[in-house]
Formats: C-alpha cells, sequence, structure tokens
C-alpha cells in the first residue's frame, strides 16, 4: 500500500453565465441589422411619370401597390400592358375586386398606391379604378416622379 494518496479537488468547474444576456442581445441585434425584408419582384416595367404638386405618404405601412405596365419578357423585350398585384400578374380583371376587398376589410385605413408605367394603355388604368370603387377602396393614390 502506498503513503501517498492523491486529494481530490471539491471544486467545482462552472460555466459561466452572467455574460449570455448580453450574446444574445448582440446575435439578436446582428440579424436585425443583416436580414433584408423581401421587396416584391416587378414583372411589369414601370416607368413614372413626372409631376409638380405631389405628397409623400408618411405611413408607408398602409399602402398596398399596384404595378401597371408592359410585361418583362426578358432580354430586354416587352409584352402587353399588365396588371400586377404583389407577386402576381392579374389575368382576370375580376380578381383585382376580390383581392382589394380582402385587403381593405383586413386593414380599412388601406390606400392603394398605382404605379403606372407612362406609355401604358388608359382604358387598362380605367379598368383598374373601376375594380378598385368595387372593392370599396377609396383611397387611391398615383406613384409620380417629383419634376424639378
Amino acid at each position: 500500500m502506498s503513503k501517498f494518496k492523491k486529494k481530490a479537488a471539491n471544486t467545482k468547474q462552472a460555466v459561466p453565465t452572467s455574460a449570455m444576456p448580453d450574446i444574445i442581445f448582440m446575435l439578436l441585434i446582428f440579424f436585425m441589422v443583416v436580414t433584408v425584408l423581401r421587396e416584391v419582384e416587378l414583372l411589369v416595367r414601370v416607368n413614372k411619370t413626372e409631376a409638380r404638386n405631389i405628397e409623400r405618404i408618411e405611413q408607408r405601412r398602409l399602402i398596398s401597390y399596384i404595378w401597371i405596365g408592359p410585361e418583362i419578357l426578358g432580354a430586354g423585350q416587352f409584352g402587353d400592358t399588365r396588371v400586377q398585384i404583389d407577386d402576381a400578374l392579374v389575368e382576370d380583371f375580376g380578381n383585382i375586386r376580390q383581392v382589394m376587398y380582402d385587403k381593405i376589410t383586413e386593414e380599412p385605413r388601406l390606400i392603394v398606391s398605382l404605379r403606372v408605367d407612362e406609355e401604358s394603355e388608359m382604358g387598362i388604368v380605367s379598368d383598374v379604378q373601376e375594380e378598385l370603387r368595387h372593392a370599396g377602396t377609396y383611397r387611391i393614390n398615383y406613384s409620380t416622379l417629383e419634376d424639378l
């Protein structure tokens, strides 16, 4: 038998957790800064017209956009004038009424902003306005460029 016996240490090796909230908040802020909000992919060309007397809408969350312009076919070519709501082209103008009615019932203060290409057919713009009237969306805005 050996005279020397090794003593075991009575201390525990714990991981310090006092800095953990700081690390979590730093990670949270990092991901908030680097996250890119999804933008709508335009399927139509929109070269806005110029206007002199314009107002800026401050509450952008209350705006729903409708794009009207020639369909982008690719390779620098454009097709007929089409209507786009969110990420989809509208095939039937009756769908505009239903989509916008659903949006206006969800948010009654909604403003519909029409972004119309300067070379679009006015008949299509009139048809869209008529469908918006039937849907009960009376707050309509026309997006333009400021004429300097």
